[in-house]
């Protein structure tokens, strides 16, 4: 069966969840401070759909870690950002959440589009160029053509286990090579 809602899995520190021990939670109770958390989503949710059209969602700053949004791949042909970017306000910050994007529907091979409040709503291609943007903190509409894609790209299929691997044979034969080097 198909789902229509997505939970936000990735919650965003003293703002959607308070990382702080019970003692401080009874405290910011005494002062009638909010100290509730959001309820985080599973981690295993499966894509929504418009139509027969599978989408990968993402709220907010989920977009940024790749591996999250890998999750819903290979079924998901389009992936789907919405995010209040308004406490970015007028910085460069909107800027670098688009570049992430970005990176996202280059290293998924599909296309990704984002709305946001007060931030860059786009529509990025698969191979990562902006197909169209909106203005920062201004209304407009953006439209654009969306194809769904399908099948997977070395990320989708391997993820972080190649640059992992790498990087630990990096570490081993740093370390071998410290080993004969004399003692002067």
């Amino acid at each position: 069966s198909r789902q229509d809602v997505y939970y936000k899995r990735h919650l965003v520190p003293f703002g959607e969840f308070f990382p702080v021990p019970g003692m401080i939670r009874r405290f910011l109770r005494l002062l009638n401070l909010p100290y509730q958390d959001i309820a985080r989503g599973p981690d295993r949710q499966p894509p929504l759909y418009i139509g027969e059209v599978a989408l990968a969602p993402s709220i907010c700053y989920e977009d940024v870690f790749g591996a999250e949004m890998r999750r819903f791949l290979p079924a998901a042909g389009v992936l789907l950002n919405v995010s209040n970017d308004g406490w970015f306000g007028d910085t460069i910050a909107p800027h670098q959440h688009l570049q992430m994007a970005r990176f996202r529907a280059l290293e998924n091979g599909r296309y990704m589009v984002r709305g946001t409040n007060t931030g860059i709503s786009a529509v990025i291609a698969p191979d990562g160029a902006v197909v169209a943007r909106g203005a920062q903190l201004m209304p407009d509409i953006v439209t654009a053509t969306v194809r769904p894609y399908a099948g997977t790209t070395p990320w989708v299929r391997f993820g972080n286990v190649p640059v992992i691997g790498v990087a630990v044979l990096m570490l081993l034969l740093a370390l071998a090579g410290q080993r004969r080097t004399p003692v002067l």
